[in-house]
């Protein structure tokens, strides 16, 4: 049998899950024994895996691969039943404090979804399903024995465990302060929402066939595209809690970690402090930025006794008749920063003092402005050589 490429629907949710999955694997990896991140991560390879499986490409792959005509179905519903019982879990997780009864709970979900996995491979097994049907297997077999009961018990643990998860979201939901947390929840309304719908049309579309009518565009034609809608958007929402604020901080790491860069560059000249370490592309950002911070302020340590109080002051002045107070200080503490690491360079020798501590202490207040200015080191050098030639013509008057 020839394919037509309706497969291409599938592809978005399919990829948009298996990046969502290879984005997370390295936080699993890292924090295995979370149980919020074990279950995100096993909800998202259940539902990658489960639409894998049903892309009618794949269906066909199956049953040339194995020989045995429609086994894509008790492996992609054994995968949509173990993401609905991953589900409920985490949804319980997110509402109910750590508890004896709450893990009962847990426990037992995981038992009766456990059995619902058997019993979709043993109803599999004594039915007789010798014709492949890439499309229209739920209705196609509807009136078979145990392929009907099959069918119905898919349908029937999915519709339970979406009506459930629905019900505890929406007696939860105005308790919920965490605007990350709200979106997940909303979206997770929908995806239930959509998957309710689809057990609906499957339902009617069997029930249509147990009754001598012909209503299988409602499985083949309406269905599938709520089911791959709440495959989405089920997957997004539980991920939306935990990636939001991740990804919140990320930006806000990435800025600060840019935003350091000119200061890190121009104090890297200086001898490495002995616990820096070797960070690769691949490090998380935030060991990298404390990377950076500690090697800034390592540096800072370093030119404090090259300080020159004078020029600082000078050059603060100078900066605050075009530019604000914090502008000004960064200008400043640039000015500072490039003569302190020209003198330590050049052996000049330490002067040290209460004066210079304290513009080490103005320049790390100032870090970020600091940073800034030396952004642009035309306008640095251009005020650092005026506050210079000031004090040759002073020296020679």
């Amino acid at each position: 049998m020839t394919i037509p490429h309706f497969h291409i629907p599938y592809a978005v949710p399919t990829v948009l899950l298996a990046t969502a999955l290879a984005f997370k694997l390295p936080t699993f990896l890292r924090a295995w024994r979370d149980p919020d991140v074990r279950a995100t991560t096993l909800l998202l390879t259940w539902a990658t895996a489960c639409l894998v499986v049903i892309t009618p490409v794949n269906i066909q792959r199956l049953n040339v691969l194995t020989g045995v005509p429609n086994i894509a179905a008790p492996w992609a519903y054994s995968f949509l039943t173990a993401s609905c019982a991953t589900g409920l879990t985490m949804i319980m997780r997110w509402r109910e404090e750590p508890s004896h009864r709450r893990r009962r709970r847990m426990r037992r979900v995981y038992a009766i979804y456990a059995g619902v996995i058997a019993a979709l491979w043993g109803t599999f097994l004594l039915a007789e399903v010798p014709v492949a049907r890439i499309y229209d297997l739920d209705t196609y077999y509807a009136t078979t024995p145990w392929m009907r009961e099959h069918i119905l018990l898919y349908l029937v643990a999915h519709m339970v465990s979406s009506l459930v998860a629905a019900s505890m979201l929406w007696k939860w939901f105005p308790e919920v302060g965490n605007r990350w947390l709200r979106s997940g929840v909303v979206l997770l309304q929908l995806g239930f929402a959509s998957g309710l719908i689809y057990d609906a049309a499957k339902m009617a579309a069997i029930g249509a066939r147990w009754a001598g009518a012909d209503w299988d565009f409602l499985s083949t034609r309406a269905a599938p595209p709520f089911a791959l809608a709440q495959a989405a958007l089920v997957a997004i929402g539980f991920l939306v809690p935990q990636a939001g604020p991740f990804l919140r901080d990320w930006i806000r790491d990435r800025r600060e970690y840019r935003r350091l860069r000119p200061l890190w560059l121009a104090v890297r000249v200086l001898a490495a402090s002995a616990a820096a370490a070797r960070f690769g592309f691949w490090t998380p950002l935030d060991l990298r930025l404390m990377q950076r911070r500690q090697r800034i302020y390592d540096a800072l340590r370093l030119l404090t006794p090259y300080f020159d109080h004078d020029l600082y002051r000078r050059a603060y002045q100078a900066a605050l008749d075009a530019h604000d107070e914090s502008t000004a200080r960064g200008i400043a503490g640039a000015v500072a920063v490039r003569a302190a690491i020209d003198a330590h360079r050049g052996g000049a020798p330490r002067e040290g003092g209460d004066a210079a501590t304290r513009v080490g202490t103005h320049v790390t207040a100032h870090i970020d402005a600091v940073s800034r200015a030396l952004d642009h080191p035309h306008t640095v050098d251009a005020l650092r050589r005026r506050m210079t030639s000031t004090d040759t013509r002073s020296t020679h008057a």
